[in-house]
């Protein structure tokens, strides 16, 4: 099978398609062959060694998938050879084969494309477990979504207009509010032209928000920390700016709110039933057709990198696939 492998810690360009042998699953795996799998910031980091989670080099990097069960370990009963499923993988997605844990491979739904498939994990995972778990989000609170076009923010943007929240969009182009604004946005705010600090005191009258839901970090978190309003939970979730911010401890004390960390993978990986319990509900929505993740572009596996590049240059909203086929 064919693979994308990062054999030293470098940028997308450095990555080298090699082939490998076929893997073979555990008792409570299963090996699926890849049909699509999605691109997510992480990845960039992570082939950099900037994550906080470095696989062993050489690895194949890569999270979100969906494919073709092609065998079963011995202890799998709710799978069989032949099933469509989607899934996701601490990495090993960027490949034509690759093996998922049991837990964390489900049955994809007959009317959801293997593109949709690959989108949903990680995007709707985090936000979900974030406004729902972490936030604990109530209707009628006022949402402030970082980097909203992005492919966890379209998905916090969905589920927080589905959970009854007033949505705030801040993005850095015009192009890339519009998408926000057809996903459920009520509010924008162009963070390259307007003083963040200032509209969000202007829409929210002075108040401050209820939630930040933060997956940039960089210099824009202490300002969001600063909107936040009494009892506010600001919402931990990544780096996309490259920087981790130094939040003074003050803050919290003054607006009584929390900081809050979501890390999805670690909870899905250590509580399994709620993770099944949360993609349960999130497949219902996608039933309903209340969620529709969004596909900025495609690539074939041997041009990976060039998405892995667009995504490192912010110039991607939503999810970028690669087709291994």
């Amino acid at each position: 099978m064919r693979a994308l492998v990062c054999q030293k810690y470098g940028l997308p360009k450095d990555l080298v398609l090699e082939e490998k042998p076929t893997p073979l699953p555990g008792p409570k795996e299963v090996l699926v062959s890849v049909k699509s799998a999605a691109i997510n910031f992480p990845d960039t980091l992570i082939i950099q060694g900037r994550y906080q989670y470095k696989p062993e080099l050489p690895f194949v990097p890569g999270s979100d998938l969906a494919g073709i069960v092609k065998t079963v370990g011995v202890e799998v009963k709710s799978l069989k050879p032949g099933d469509e499923v989607f899934g996701f993988v601490p990495h090993g997605a960027f490949a034509e084969e690759v093996i998922v844990s049991s837990a964390g491979c489900f049955l994809k739904p007959p009317q959801m494309s293997f593109d949709i498939g690959a989108s949903f994990m990680m995007a709707y995972g985090t936000s979900y477990h974030a406004l729902k778990d972490r936030a604990q989000i109530k209707a009628g609170e006022t949402l402030l979504i970082l980097g909203a076009s992005g492919g966890v923010g379209l998905a916090a943007v969905e589920l927080g207009k589905l959970m009854g929240a007033h949505v705030i969009a801040a993005a850095s182009s015009k192009e890339k509010l519009e998408i926000c604004k057809k996903y459920g946005a009520e509010e924008l705010i162009n963070y390259t032209e307007e003083d963040l600090k200032m509209k969000i005191k202007e829409l929210t009258k002075g108040k401050g928000v209820d939630v930040v839901y933060d997956p940039i970090g960089g210099g824009l978190a202490e300002t969001a920390l600063r909107g936040t309003a009494w009892e506010g939970r600001y919402l931990v979730v990544g780096f996309a700016a490259g920087s981790i911010p130094k939040i003074p401890l003050n803050l919290p004390l003054l607006k009584g709110c929390q900081v809050v960390g979501v890390f999805w993978g670690s909870f899905a990986m250590k509580n399994p039933k709620a993770q099944l319990k949360n993609t349960i509900e999130l497949m219902k929505m996608y039933a309903k057709g209340e969620l529709n993740p969004y596909i900025h572009r495609t690539y074939p596996l041997a041009e990976a990198p060039k998405g892995l590049e667009e995504m490192i240059n912010r110039k991607v909203s939503g999810k970028v696939i690669i087709h291994m086929n």
